[in-house]
């Protein structure tokens, strides 16, 4: 069996020990917000806000989060609305910080599957302990690789573009497989070829692999004439990015 292979097939998902944290934070306070980005920012942390709850969805169709940072009163809607959203649709970790902090409100949230809940006024060194504790806690328990507005999901084999599920071929599952354990690296067709044929049991030439590359980008990719997920580095081979600026290569 191949090195490429190897991890992908034993270890599962992982998040990439230089990969920064992403954080949606929920809330329609101004000075709250600025506060929470500056001292998020600080600890190396990537912030995005939404103003309310149709903001919020609509950033969640966008990129995945690792965590939501969510305030129950909202001005369009509700934050347990976000929250079963995020539940049903993201698997995403939320934690609700919020000045509603009665016992009933409280149990909501975790009814909901919020992972953990702050009572407003914070201390920003205690949200922070609490944010890794939850990202600890749930990398454990979660199998899941993103990309992009790509979710794949390694315990039941399913992928999903933003909320849409592809069907992808075993081959094109296997060879996704390959790149998002490899992300950032370059892998020669050889060695492409080399772990395909590990996967399959069977013979894949090189015309066939760049069939079922061209196949996946169309399954994947949002335009697949200019890719942004799986590039090509002319001369060398194929790198899977992570990120969602848009990439020149093909």
């Amino acid at each position: 069996m191949s090195s490429i292979t190897r991890n992908w097939i034993y270890e599962g998902s992982r998040k990439q020990g230089n990969e920064m944290i992403h954080v949606l934070i929920v809330e329609d306070d101004p000075a709250i917000v600025k506060s929470l980005e500056d001292f998020l920012r600080g600890q190396e942390m990537q912030v995005t806000s939404a103003g309310g709850q149709e903001e919020a969805l609509q950033k969640l169709q966008e990129r995945p989060y690792d965590l939501v940072l969510l305030d129950i009163t909202l001005p369009d809607g509700s934050g347990y609305s976000v929250c079963n959203a995020v539940k049903r649709d993201y698997q995403t970790p939320v934690i609700f910080l919020t000045a509603s902090g009665d016992e009933n409100s409280v149990v909501t949230g975790f009814d909901l599957g919020a992972e953990d809940y702050i009572a407003k006024p914070f201390r920003p060194r205690e949200l922070v302990s609490r944010i890794r504790n939850v990202l600890r806690h749930t990398k454990r328990q979660s199998n899941i690789e993103r990309v992009q507005d790509l979710r794949v999901d390694l315990d039941s084999g399913r992928v999903f573009k933003g909320e849409q599920e592809l069907s992808l071929s075993a081959m094109e599952y296997r060879l996704l497989g390959i790149f998002l354990e490899n992300r950032g690296r370059i892998l020669s067709r050889s060695q492409l070829l080399e772990a395909a044929w590990d996967f399959a049991g069977d013979y894949v030439n090189d015309n066939t692999l760049s069939v079922y590359i061209k196949r996946l980008r169309e399954k994947i990719e949002s335009d697949p004439q200019n890719p942004t997920m799986i590039r090509t580095v002319r001369g060398l081979g194929y790198r899977m990015e992570d990120s969602t600026k848009s990439a020149g290569g093909k």
